[in-house]
């Protein structure tokens, strides 16, 4: 087979296979001949070939662009068919672990997805100049950085989460991960046996669950109130995780008792605690306790950070402060992962630090959330009144909404609804321990984050949830007011 045709075969392929779709530009005729090693005649040779056959067209001055719709003389695709894997026991905990919920299809008036923050809210200039100086900054000679995060990023966060947490912690027992979610998956691997128990909240972060469970490890559920996790009676396990000054997805805030409690236990026990502080920068009408670790004095607590909610999760920064016994451990693990995190962004995150542009900007992004989550609860009063009952709004950038008239067998319909009407909801009642169905409340609840929205995105979207409840058929109200109390009691803190 000449090289002309060779090339002409390749390209068809990756048509056939998607690779190029229709209207897909083509390199260049130079591009491709340097990349196959041959004469740019040869690859023009090429082209004019798949023009000529339907594939490909061309415009004076432009590059070759892929047909619109199927090539008269291209075969059908394909279809892809895996072999059975053989997997460790690892992979198979891995792939036995439920899909990933998808996100609703098609543009939505709004989505209420938790997690996203808007673009908008971004220090774009701030984050540019930051980013700029680290280039300028950058070594002649460029190579592999500190698996425990560059030292000047360290410095800078062991200054802020003493102002804004009340941590004291050595700068070297700030390890620098990709996100709160690596920083789990080191602590399970490193901390966890298959068949050691740990503590989870329930409802729970269901993500952390997955983690602990790929590891061999049993979670345990712990029930939630108005007070965070329930510590009266905790069970033997080496480990607990929880959300202490927002506790997700129900919003309690861990009272000080309790934090007692805990740590009382996982010193009784020899357990540590994974202490997740994923949105503490966001707190609106409560004063702010602190955190477990600083309770703690660096013996128990592993406390775990991220930039996700201030500034993007496309970073994919966290942070993990650990006790000093930990560290060599935890930062070896780290390098056997990724070597070490992204060093750009690293420095770029230093500087805005220590310049205090990124207190600035969580002290506006603070403000902007405040008065978005305002917009929501005064959407839900006014639209929904008493027919929801509203839990979590004290801090954080998300509220649970139960609705009080609607069962939780008529979930799926109201999702299909709600997505027909161009709404993305999201209900809490995956977050429950399948294992465990007499906790949930028995009606629909709905995990719905604001921080991504505008004001009239979110008054249009409480309107058009209201107008798809309007449509369902109402249950009986008998049922209604034991599914509300039931609710009452798992979102608010029992009188002592």
């Amino acid at each position: 087979m000449t090289v002309t045709r060779q090339i002409c075969e390749a390209i068809k392929d990756q048509i056939r296979r998607g690779v190029h779709g229709p209207g897909a530009r083509l390199p260049s005729t130079r591009a491709l001949a340097a990349e196959w090693g041959v004469s740019r005649t040869t690859v023009t040779a090429a082209y004019g070939q798949l023009i000529a056959e339907g594939y490909l067209e061309t415009r004076q001055g432009a590059r070759a662009t892929v047909v619109q719709g199927p090539s008269p003389t291209a075969p059908p695709p394909q279809t892809f068919r895996p072999a059975t894997a053989r997997l460790s026991a690892f992979g198979q905990r891995v792939l036995d672990l439920p899909a990933p919920a998808p996100r609703v299809p098609g543009r939505l008036v709004a989505d209420f997805r938790y997690g996203d923050v808007a673009a908008a809210d971004f220090p774009t200039l701030a984050w540019r100049k930051a980013i700029n100086a680290a280039i300028l900054r950058r070594p002649a000679r460029l190579g592999y950085g500190d698996p425990a995060g560059s030292s000047e990023l360290r410095a800078a966060l062991q200054g802020y989460l003493w102002r804004a947490r009340g941590l004291r912690c050595d700068p070297d027992q700030i390890v620098v991960v990709n996100g709160s979610q690596q920083g789990l998956d080191l602590c399970a691997r490193l901390l966890l046996d298959p068949g050691d128990g740990v503590l989870v909240e329930n409802p729970g972060y269901g993500a952390a669950r997955e983690i602990f469970s790929a590891v061999g490890a049993m979670p345990l559920p712990v029930d939630v109130d108005g007070e965070g996790m329930r510590t009266e009676d905790l069970g033997e396990a080496r480990l607990a995780y929880v959300t202490p000054s927002h506790q997700f997805p129900l919003g309690g805030v861990m009272s000080a008792t309790r934090r007692r409690e805990l740590l009382s236990w996982a010193r009784r026990s020899g357990a540590y605690v994974i202490e997740d502080d994923y949105d503490s920068e966001y707190r609106y009408d409560i004063a702010p306790l602190p955190a477990l670790q600083a309770l703690d004095g660096a013996e128990t607590v592993l406390y775990l950070g991220t930039v996700s909610k201030t500034l993007s999760p496309t970073l994919r920064l966290g942070y993990l402060v650990v006790p000093p016994g930990l560290r060599d451990a935890l930062v070896r693990a780290k390098r056997l992962s990724d070597r070490h995190s992204p060093a750009l962004e690293q420095d770029a995150l230093a500087d805005l630090i220590v310049s205090g542009a990124y207190e600035r900007h969580v002290r506006s992004a603070r403000r902007r959330n405040r008065e978005r989550r305002a917009v929501l609860l005064a959407s839900l009063s006014t639209r929904l009144r008493d027919d929801v009952t509203v839990v979590g709004a004290d801090a954080g950038l998300h509220v649970v909404v139960w609705l009080n008239c609607l069962p939780r067998e008529r979930e799926d319909e109201l999702l299909a609804r709600a997505a027909a009407a161009g709404l993305g909801l999201y209900p809490v009642s995956p977050l429950y321990d399948p294992a465990v169905p007499a906790s949930h409340p028995g009606i629909v609840g709905l995990v719905m984050g604001y921080a991504s929205l505008s004001e009239r995105e979110i008054e249009q979207g409480v309107d058009r949830l209201a107008s798809v409840l309007e449509a369902l058929a109402q249950p009986n109200p008998l049922k209604l007011d034991v599914s509300r109390e039931r609710v009452r009691s798992h979102a608010r803190p029992k009188p002592r």
